[in-house]
């Protein structure tokens, strides 16, 4: 997942309650925050294998530059994970 970073997207963010209630760690969470919370659940109830979490100003667009905000979403870690199951696949098929 890549994020602006920016205002919009790293201060709280109010909710709006019409048709259901908020989870409270959203309440007065940033974007960042929320995209944070989102990929630990999904990694953690094994809906991923894992995320890779990136955050970028506007002003890198040409050199490409980057942040890692959760060292638990780090690109290494989610490049190791998936070339682990490119191998996995790749052994499977040798057979």
């Amino acid at each position: 997942m890549l994020l602006e970073e920016c205002p919009g997207s790293t201060n709280p963010v109010a909710v709006r309650e019409p048709h259901f209630p908020v989870f409270p760690d959203f309440r007065n969470a940033s974007y960042r925050r929320r995209y944070e919370l989102l990929l630990t659940h999904c990694v953690r109830e094994r809906l991923y294998d894992s995320a890779c979490f990136l955050m970028s100003d506007r002003s890198a667009e040409k050199s490409g530059g980057f942040r890692e905000p959760s060292p638990d979403m780090a690109f290494d870690q989610f490049a190791a994970s998936f070339l682990g199951r490119v191998f996995a696949f790749l052994k499977s098929r040798e057979r």
